[in-house]
């Protein structure tokens, strides 16, 4: 019960229907706030219990200054908790290992269920093994299965055992999709209670719901695993945003360019940390797809949300996916009634703000590394040859001597850097490919294939080449996994699948794919010809993420495009073809065919979207969604409030966390005689850090599953394996592009083992256990942007199972700050404008620091003295920044905080 402080409990009335509301007009200074502020409001209101929120929080909120540094902690409470399996079998496990805790400190394990709604969409586990084929989703799907009985079952095991859980079976679609197409309330009603849907997600991409007005992010699986417990975030209120949208799209624009083009502008801004808030006319122009693509690639900004406010585009949106009347009804007048109805003309009190007209918007593409790094089309093919150069060794004209590619010319008189091989196919034909050849060509992620409008382009491009005769090149791999199974039911009904098929863009599972790295082997000739003469070659892909070695190991170059223009790559088959003046490919006549005799008009489009897509599809989809196919229902259950773990698994296995632990930490101690684990350069993610993608068998992972029987072609993906914390923290730190610089020369999960003379060079987990059985803790040293990417919580928890105490940063992402803390690692800051060069560091060196002690006192020391054997001394700046993570790291990390609060209740 809130203790409702402001006399701000009320009764709203919606049809036949009462609801209780905290109503924030009872809140001086709530109608100035930003949309999104007004959420955090009315969750204070509604959750103030006197100790942890307290009516001096909700005044601090009420009375926000927006110019102000954020300095003010709140706890946030989620409504619910949403979560894809790959991070998210790792918190069933957790759940499932504090059960046993509980019991062995004398408590009840049944206490251990999620207190917020919890929901699962499995979506992370099916590969794109095969692909172009009619049966590609069948045989898929088999694989997966195959590959996945083991998490399957101990999933359909928590869905029994915990109560307030519930799993979205395999083959149904992307988590952010479904979320925003059946999962999201927007507002949500509990024990007669009608309040904002909130939720943090195991996903950065979590941040696709803020399109529906429905404030959320991406938290670590380890505190998404709090937040199932009744633990709030603890935040601090952040600076928000302000993001004027005036104008419209220009035809032959997408939602793709649209959102690429933001990205740039946001991360040129800088918005790590903050809340950004659309708002002007320019909202009621764009569609609630729309909003949905821009709010996803909130992460790729670097911002905590993207949101846009409720409006009667909200509503309609809400109807065509299946939600009751009622629930439209209550929307709109809860949202009317407190102030979080869009007003287009409205200014609210921002802390910063940015101005686009749409019409502005041009056709672009990202890459070949990073989301933000946005390439007008026109421009892609001459950018294309530029960056080249830093992927490939050239010869010189007298083939005497190799340099490196960046000492080289930019462009060269071929066009850039070529080295033509030729290529045999399994059916005796032959073609020739070199830098630039597009490899991959995927339509695939949640950014754009919730987005009917870029989806039907993609389809009606493709209809449209294959009449003119064009057809996909032969070494491209092309694969369709949209976001839910509705978008294959509009593709049927518009008669476009034919099309798609007969380009290769056949199914090939609902679910991430691509986007994540199951992009499956590229066809075993292509491969070879790739790594036996070092090509550069590039994937197209229609996702949010285009980080080095993600997206297929032997793919060095990615780029993020429309999902037509995925199709128009597939059709170029090469980065060096400027798609905006020459030609695809021929007609059936010999006529050159160009990119805008196949490209849709705005109007074919929409045609096909308001004639094609309707409400009874989505509750075609939904109807029954939790209860899953045959095979799912198949599945044995095992049984009991403990679950029987298999000593024999390598998929799920239980994890170390809980060893030895007492009812009472024990005290904070600084960290002396540390030697450096990893010495890296800026914008190090957690793909780098994480481990992700395939496993290869001469990997430390690869040679711990070998040993246990696994045959090779059975050993599946890291993410996969995120149950067995024995695979992933070999995987930990172990990209194929991670440069750490105290092993020069290297490339992938190496460093240096200074346990052993000579300091040689090893495997990052083979020096980790050396360290460790000799007592020596670890340090990591890194440049900006520590962190960024997916909220991915083996980033940390791999991190600290290898031994890591502490890591110094110039910069963090925010969720991988905070994992740092949940898994109990320090993360430190070095000072404003030093760095590991500037301060001679070459990571040879051993480490102490002294003053961590002080978090004995109750207090978090502002700084920590850093000290080394060859004389360096600095103050680093302590990033524990609330009171709340110092909790957390004062018992060893959150999951230790938390089982010893609920076995004091």
């Amino acid at each position: 019960m809130s203790a409702n402080s402001f006399d701000a409990r009320s009764t709203l009335h919606v049809g036949d229907e009462s609801y209780e509301i905290f109503r924030l007009d009872k809140v001086e200074g709530s109608a100035r706030l930003p949309y999104s502020l007004k959420v955090l409001l009315e969750n204070l209101l509604r959750t103030e219990d006197g100790a942890n929120i307290t009516a001096d929080h909700i005044r601090a909120l009420g009375g926000w200054d927006s110019q102000a540094q954020p300095s003010q902690e709140i706890q946030f409470t989620p409504a619910r908790v949403i979560m894809q399996d790959f991070t998210g079998v790792p918190c069933v496990v957790d759940l499932a290992t504090m059960r046993e805790a509980v019991a062995a400190l004398g408590g009840d394990p049944a206490k251990i269920n999620p207190l917020s709604p919890a929901e699962m969409v499995i979506d992370h586990s099916v590969i794109a093994d095969k692909f172009g084929t009619s049966d590609a989703f069948k045989q898929n799907v088999d694989l997966e299965y195959g590959r996945n009985r083991e998490r399957y079952q101990f999933l359909r095991w928590g869905q029994t055992a915990f109560d307030d859980f519930k799993v979205v079976p395999p083959g149904t679609g992307i988590v952010h999709q479904v979320n925003i197409e059946h999962l999201a309330r927007v507002v949500m009603v509990r024990d007669g209670k009608a309040y904002p849907d909130t939720l943090v997600g195991t996903d950065s991409h979590t941040t696709m719901v803020n399109g529906l007005g429905v404030l959320g992010w991406g938290v670590g699986g380890i505190e998404a695993e709090a937040a199932m417990l009744g633990q709030p975030v603890s935040m601090l209120i952040p600076r928000v945003v302000g993001f004027k949208l005036t104008g419209e799209l220009q035809p032959g624009t997408t939602a793709t360019d649209l959102v690429l083009t933001i990205t740039e502008m946001l991360r040129k801004h800088g918005v790590v940390g903050k809340f950004v808030e659309f708002y002007g006319e320019g909202v009621a122009a764009t569609s609630l797809a729309n909003r949905a693509t821009i709010g996803n690639m909130s992460p790729e900004f670097g911002s905590t949300a993207a949101i846009f406010p409720i409006d009667d585009e909200t509503l309609n949106y809400l109807r065509l996916t299946g939600r009751s009347e009622q629930q439209v009804a209550l929307v709109e007048s809860y949202a009317k009634t407190q102030g979080l109805w869009l007003d287009p003309k409205a200014e609210p009190d921002f802390s910063e703000k940015l101005e686009l007209d749409l019409s502005t918007v041009v056709p672009s593409i990202a890459g070949p590394k990073r989301p933000q790094d946005r390439i007008v089309l026109a421009n892609a093919a001459e950018q294309f040859k530029q960056d080249v150069v830093n992927y490939v060794d050239v010869v010189d004209e007298a083939g005497q001597e190799s340099f490196p590619a960046s000492d080289s010319p930019a462009v060269r008189p071929n066009g850039g850097p070529s080295n033509p091989v030729q290529v045999t196919a399994p059916d005796g034909s032959t073609y020739t490919i070199d830098h630039g050849a597009v490899t991959v060509a995927a339509i695939t992620s949640c950014t754009n294939t919730s987005n009917p409008y870029v989806m039907i382009g993609a389809a009606l491009v493709a209809k449209k080449a294959v009449e003119k005769g064009l057809s996909r090149k032969p070494w491209v791999k092309s694969t369709l996994a949209p976001g839910s199974k509705v978008v294959t039911d509009y593709f049927d009904k518009a008669g476009l699948t034919p099309y798609l098929d007969k380009l290769g863009f056949n199914l090939v599972g609902y679910g991430c794919t691509t986007c994540i790295g199951n992009s499956g082997p590229l066809p075993e000739e292509v491969s070879k010809a790739v790594n036996d003469h070092d090509l550069a070659v590039v994937s197209v892909l229609s996702g949010n993420r285009n980080f080095e070695g993600r997206i297929n190991p032997d793919v060095k170059m990615n780029y993020l495009a429309s999902p037509p223009l995925v199709v128009a790559y597939s059709i170029a088959g090469s980065m060096k073809v400027d798609i905006t003046r020459d030609a695809l490919g021929t007609d059936q006549d010999g006529n050159p065919v160009y990119l805008k005799d196949i490209w849709p008009s705005e109007a074919e489009v929409n045609e096909v979207v308001a004639s094609a897509i309707g409400e009874d599809m989505f509750n075609k989809s939904y109807q029954d969604v939790f209860a899953g196919d045959a095979q799912w229902q198949s599945l044995p259950v095992p049984t009991g409030n403990t679950f029987e773990w298999d000593a024999e698994s390598t998929y799920v296995r239980k994890p170390p966390y809980f060893e030895g632990m007492g009812m009472e930490p024990a005290p904070v101690a600084d960290i002396t005689g540390a030697r450096v684990l990893a010495k890296l350069g800026d914008s190090v993610t957690t793909d780098h850090i994480s481990p992700a993608g395939a496993i290869k068998a001469d990997t430390p992972a690869g040679k711990y599953l070998t040993e246990h029987g696994v045959e090779r072609r059975d050993f599946n993906s890291y993410g996969s394996r995120r149950g067995n914390h024995e695979v992933m923290i070999r995987g930990t730190f172990a990209n194929i592009r991670l440069r750490n610089q105290i092993a020069p020369g290297t490339e992938g999960g190496y460093t240096r083992d200074f346990t052993q003379a000579d300091a040689p060079v090893s495997f990052i987990y083979d020096a980790s256990q050396n360290y460790q059985a000799a007592g020596i803790p670890l340090v990591v040293l890194a440049g900006k942007e520590y962190g960024s990417g997916s909220s991915r919580d083996w980033a940390a928890k791999g991190t600290a199972l290898l031994g890591v105490k502490a890591v110094i940063a110039e910069s963090y992402e925010r969720i991988h700050r905070s994992n740092l803390i949940g898994m109990g690692v320090l993360p430190l800051q070095f000072p404003e404008g030093a760095s590991a060069e500037s301060l001679g560091l070459t990571g040879e060196e051993t480490f102490s620091f002294a003053g961590v002690t002080e978090l004995n006192n109750g207090t978090t020391p502002r700084t920590v003295k850093v000290t080394t054997d060859t004389g360096v001394e600095f103050d680093a700046v302590v990033r524990i920044d609330t009171p709340g993570e110092a909790d957390y790291y004062r018992n060893g990390g959150i999951m230790q905080y938390v089982l010893r609060s609920l076995i004091r209740k």
